[in-house]
């Protein structure tokens, strides 16, 4: 299985490159389940699985079904959705701080807007680093034979 990474060029934002990687991923995991489940179904027709599962049954081995949660892969989507809208936010905040000292607003300092720079600098620089690990560990899957 070889795919690639496609519309992930240095013109699109760095939101939109996760957002194009984030549904190829759901695309993957979704043929995963798809063929995990013409496999079973492949699996529980043959005459083989009858013998094995009576044998298994009067031997008094129970079968153990492999039933991963879906719900992991919303809740990590939500997660990564939610930590790209903070980096937004301490983004847009850092520039609304400068846009303020820079037209003369006395109740905001050097400091303050030096502080929320690099929060934004550093939960950037964080989110390039996930995001390069993340292109690391596809990359590698996507280049696995099955």
């Amino acid at each position: 299985m070889s795919m690639s990474i496609t519309g992930l060029g240095p013109n699109t934002s760095m939101l939109a490159q996760l957002q194009k990687m984030q549904q190829q991923m759901r695309m993957m995991t979704e043929q995963q389940h798809g063929l995990r489940q013409d496999l079973q179904q492949n699996v529980n027709k043959s005459p083989v699985d009858n013998g094995l599962k009576a044998n298994n049954q009067v031997n008094g081995i129970n079968e153990v079904k492999d039933n991963a949660p879906v719900d992991n892969v919303g809740a990590f989507a939500n997660m990564l959705n939610q930590a790209f809208e903070t980096v937004n936010n301490l983004q847009n905040d850092s520039t609304n701080k400068q846009t303020r000292f820079d037209l003369g607003d006395r109740s905001m300092t050097l400091s303050d807007v030096m502080i929320a720079s690099q929060k934004a600098s550093i939960s950037f620089d964080a989110t390039i680093q996930v995001r390069n690990k993340m292109l690391e560990a596809y990359r590698t899957i996507s280049q696995m034979q099955i």
